[in-house]
């Protein structure tokens, strides 16, 4: 009778990954090094989440991306200040300067290599430094969230580190 008179209740529908996104927040790392340098950081928003691309001028080969307490710089270990509720430290194994020394990446301003205001996670993006073939960068975000990272070629002979950080759970 209860059916009939439509008294029962749905079932409660399972949740869905915020826009589909089944990524996690556990360290995300690939050991290869890479001949390419650095020569670019830069940032864009997408409607389920934050990117920071890192361009290479060769293929890029190895990373590491992972949460920390405090993102430290390359070398010496200093902190690195950033804002934030969540920090990420992301390391590329390339170098940021030529076989000669020469810097391939020289930011204008190493605490913010980036505009991020107005986007929705990222809070800040800052050079950590570039240290015996290793290239580091501290992204401040709003909270631990979910992120990715890909590695894209071109343009050209170049590549592309990718990290994008989803706006929720």
């Amino acid at each position: 009778m209860a059916i009939g008179l439509g008294m029962l209740a749905p079932a409660p529908a399972a949740a869905d990954p915020y826009c589909g996104l089944v990524w996690g927040s556990l360290m995300k790392t690939d050991p290869a090094m890479s001949q390419a340098q650095v020569v670019n950081v830069r940032s864009g928003q997408h409607y389920c989440f934050d990117r920071l691309v890192i361009d290479l001028n060769g293929p890029v080969a190895g990373y590491t991306v992972r949460y920390v307490p405090q993102v430290v710089q390359d070398g010496s270990g200093l902190p690195v200040p950033l804002r934030g509720q969540a920090f990420i430290q992301l390391t590329v194994n390339a170098p940021a300067y030529d076989s000669n020394g020469n810097s391939t990446y020289t930011p204008a301003d190493k605490n913010e290599l980036v505009n991020v205001s107005g986007y929705q996670t990222f809070r800040q993006v800052a050079w950590a430094g570039s240290f015996e073939g290793y290239s580091s960068l501290g992204l401040g975000v709003r909270a631990r969230l979910p992120f990715r990272v890909l590695t894209l070629a071109g343009p050209g002979t170049g590549s592309r580190l990718v990290v994008d950080v989803a706006h929720f759970w």
